[in-house]
């Protein structure tokens, strides 16, 4: 079975859903992708797991390092999990480039090159936002691209994690 809990953050509703004991899925309610891991079927209900999550997202909107991860269960493919995973490594108010991403990647499968476009697929897939920090990812240029839950929440997370922002840009319309 699937749950749901919603929780309503400083930028918009969130939607949170769980297999029972794992978080499945978290999205800003109405960002692209939404309920990507969400059953057809599903019960509003209150479980230990969104207790957790919820104290990880008061702490992280109260503009702090929540230095603890809720139970995570991804449900996807191999090479995004890879991707996902890497995501969870990037700390607190820092970002890391598809690219290098890619040249991890490339690293661990011993091989001499990764898509960084494929790497930018995976990131934008992303079923648990926010706690697997998709919003970090930024282009080689300093291009902030590629937020599922809208340009404007990714330049707000960022300033709420402190990031430094110099070098970092919103590119026009039609730049990338």
């Amino acid at each position: 079975m699937t749950y749901i809990y919603h929780y309503n953050s400083p930028l918009g509703g969130i939607t949170v859903s769980s297999n029972g004991s794992e978080i499945t899925g978290l999205w800003f309610d109405g960002q692209k992708y939404f309920g990507t891991a969400l059953a057809k079927e599903y019960e509003e209900k209150a479980l230990p797991v969104f207790d957790e999550t919820k104290k990880w997202l008061d702490i992280y909107f109260g503009g702090k390092d929540p230095k603890f991860t809720p139970p995570l269960k991804m449900e996807t493919t191999s090479f995004r999990k890879t991707v996902w995973e890497i995501l969870l490594t990037i700390p607190y108010g820092r970002t890391i480039t598809y690219g290098a991403i890619a040249e991890r990647i490339a690293g661990q499968k011993g091989v001499g090159r990764m898509s960084a476009q494929a790497v930018g697929g995976a990131v934008g897939h992303n079923a648990i936002s926010l706690i697997i920090p998709c919003h970090r990812v930024v282009g080689t240029n300093g291009s902030l691209t590629g937020y599922a839950g809208g340009m404007e929440k990714k330049v707000k997370l960022l300033a709420l994690e402190k990031t430094d922002m110099t070098g970092l840009f919103v590119p026009k319309k039609g730049m990338v």
